[in-house]
């Protein structure tokens, strides 16, 4: 497991310290923050700083520019609402390279417990390449290195990995200490019975999680699209669900390793239409021609919420059906209302799980969710992450 340095090991005071944020926030089309989640979620690693004296030089990317400047993704509208948070002003370096006039200005003019943030890092293209010239540009204008990036920690880039060659000591930020920790323990280190739950559209995108969360877990609870082809790998007619006839062969494979460790659906809300206002009615084995599988059945609710009961570990990445639509979101409900309840560790690993559970209203009430939707998704496939390996060892 990952025993990193910590933002709070560093002797911070009088140091110019760079942080590697996730900036990367939806705006609308006049340029407004539309979800500033991210935002907050920076705050107590940039807080901590400033208030022990640090001259805090941040860096983000946004969206994908592709390597040259866009407007429309400039961090400016970040810069703002940074300052609002912090109740100081956050000077915009306004270089077009990042590494301009501008940022070297600002920088040089900095006073212990100021705040710079530099433009989009993805306006240069040595960025997503990790090109030395541009890490060691970005270092030049710091002493130390924080990330506090998990979305883009699978990623190596050179301001979240290049910069730690020139950087050192290069440390985790709070964010990063708190996904090693939930996502981490839960997956190396859990506090048993672990149950791991799986959903979501596609076998094929999964197939490493499975099979590096059924060599750790107690059990693992199989829902959403990915269902049918294991309904398939059972000899079991689907009718117009999704399958992946592909990937019949690797279910039957993981079925026969599994034994009763994977839990399938055994019943299913099936439609005879892609659409909210579709008919629907609850199936038991074969899924009928002409109707598609949409959510998983009662049955199952009830099934998967005995088998959750005396967990003490949950990880969660993907719905159990169509949750977007309010008639098919029942199983996928049930299910985040199930962890609310129960007294266990509960970690939802990104993506569409994260939206489930803010959709129903219970994010407050699990114990971790994750950042991050790649970065979660190759944590829980067991792969070392390029952005925390960086990190300095304690």
């Amino acid at each position: 497991m990952y025993n990193k340095v910590t933002v709070e090991d560093l002797q911070v005071k009088g140091k110019k310290v760079l942080v590697r944020c996730d900036f990367n926030v939806p705006l609308d089309e006049n340029g407004n923050i539309t979800d500033d989640t991210r935002i907050v979620g920076a705050m107590p690693t940039i807080e901590y700083l400033v208030n022990n004296g640090a001259k805090v030089i941040l860096c983000s990317h946004m969206g994908k520019p592709k390597g040259e400047p866009v407007p429309e993704l400039s961090l400016a509208p970040v810069a703002k609402a940074l300052s609002e948070k912090l109740g100081k002003e956050v000077v915009f370096a306004a270089d077009d390279n990042v590494v301009g006039e501008r940022a070297k200005a600002a920088v040089q003019e900095m006073n212990d417990g100021d705040v710079v943030l530099l433009q989009n890092t993805r306006y240069r293209k040595e960025e997503t390449k990790n090109v030395d010239e541009f890490s060691k540009e970005l270092a030049s204008l710091a002493d130390m290195f924080v990330n506090d990036a998990f979305g883009t920690a699978h990623r190596a880039h050179c301001s979240n990995v290049g910069v730690t060659q020139y950087l050192k000591p290069a440390a985790a930020g709070y964010l990063i200490q708190k996904e090693i920790e939930f996502l981490g323990n839960a997956v190396n280190n859990p506090v048993r019975p672990l149950v791991a739950i799986l959903g979501g559209s596609k076998v094929s995108s999964k197939i490493s999680v499975i099979e590096n969360l059924l060599k750790k877990v107690d059990k693992l609870i199989i829902g959403g699209g990915m269902a049918y082809t294991f309904f398939a790998a059972q000899g079991k007619t689907t009718g117009n669900s999704l399958l992946e006839e592909d990937y019949i062969d690797y279910a039957k494979k993981m079925l026969d390793e599994a034994g009763d460790k994977l839990l399938l659906p055994v019943d299913t809300v099936v439609a005879n239409d892609f659409s909210n206002d579709a008919e629907s009615k609850v199936v038991e084995g074969d899924i009928p021609d002409g109707w598609e599988g949409l959510d998983i059945g009662p049955k199952t609710v009830k099934l998967y919420q005995d088998a959750l009961a005396d967990a003490k570990t949950v990880v969660w990445n993907g719905p159990m059906g169509v949750f977007e639509m309010p008639n098919f979101a029942k199983g996928t409900n049930a299910i985040a209302q199930t962890l609310a309840d129960i007294d266990a560790t509960t970690v939802i690993g990104g993506g569409d799980s994260v939206a489930a559970v803010n959709q129903a209203g219970l994010a407050s009430k699990m114990s971790h969710i994750s950042t991050g939707g790649g970065a979660s998704m190759e944590f829980l496939e067991g792969k070392d992450l390029p952005g925390i390996v960086a990190l300095t060892d304690k």
